[in-house]
């Protein structure tokens, strides 16, 4: 009588592979986690107010104040706070959008007034912050805390900074809204591009996760690749609704600046008032 074994065989080498999926999927979320637990608490929320006023054609409209949340990671221990200057103040963004819109998205004009900055910590303190640098090509603001703090605050270590290549994993941190109690929340990116000209950014996969704008991503062997902001580029003056809201696909994308363009940024950031914007540089054809 003769055994069929092939059939075994193949169920055992399908179990085996079940078994490494298993494994290098724990692997993952065990250095995830202690990514998460070492890094977590220099990020923060930061509450920002913007008073907003448009106008069409010379045409006036009432200015409106809103208040939002924006997610803030600490990159010194003095305080200063780099978030995306997108969600800090969103109008040198939607300019940008607008001048590709033709003819009638110029005529459209958006002034917003950053009235109130707040650093939300763990404890319930609230501390106040002013604006130190917004550096509009790179989407990046720095905020600062108006006075000292009493403690010097948990900070990145921007020293040893990552790198990556397509398809690598990332873990990112982020702060949840006020309905979610303001918690912590961890993600797994995936880098779908690297960038190299004009300057290097990455591009992370669109899969729907809990990362938002000013998140950090972390390679995983722990050090920081750099800050999740909004990339925009002038449209080609297109016709149409998208158009005018300045939103042809392809001119807005969420890319990773890289630590060694936020260390240079950084270092322009002054301890305290005035505040500062850095130069814009043109970007090479």
């Amino acid at each position: 009588m003769r055994v069929r074994l092939y059939p075994i065989s193949v169920g055992l080498v399908g179990l085996g592979l079940c078994l490494g999926t298993l494994s290098q999927a724990d692997d993952l979320a065990e250095k995830g986690r202690e990514i998460f637990r070492k890094n977590q608490s220099a990020i923060v929320t930061v509450q920002v107010v913007i008073k907003t006023r448009l106008s069409a054609a010379g045409m006036g409209m009432p200015a409106n104040e809103s208040k939002r949340d924006a997610t803030g990671t600490v990159v010194d221990p003095s305080g200063l706070t780099l978030l995306a200057l997108s969600t800090l103040d969103p109008s040198d963004m939607m300019q940008t959008m607008l001048a590709g819109a033709g003819e009638e998205g110029a005529k459209i004009k958006m002034e917003t007034e950053v009235s109130d900055v707040k650093i939300l910590l763990d404890d319930g303190t609230e501390l106040p912050a002013e604006v130190v640098l917004r550096d509009k090509d790179l989407d990046l603001g720095f905020i600062r805390p108006k006075t000292k703090p009493a403690a010097p605050m948990p900070a990145l270590d921007l020293t040893k900074p990552g790198q990556a290549q397509v398809l690598d994993q990332v873990i990112t941190i982020n702060r949840l809204g006020q309905a979610a109690s303001r918690s912590y929340a961890a993600s797994v990116e995936r880098i779908s591009a690297v960038v190299q000209k004009p300057r290097l950014f990455y591009i992370p996969d669109s899969t729907m996760t809990a990362t938002s704008m000013g998140c950090p991503a972390f390679t995983m062997d722990g050090n920081v690749l750099g800050v999740f902001v909004m990339r925009t580029v002038k449209g080609d003056g297109g016709g149409g609704l998208g158009a005018m809201l300045g939103m042809q696909p392809g001119n807005t994308a969420s890319v990773i600046v890289p630590v060694d363009d936020i260390l240079k940024a950084a270092k322009q950031a002054p301890a305290t008032k005035p505040e500062t914007k850095a130069e814009t540089r043109e970007e090479p054809k």
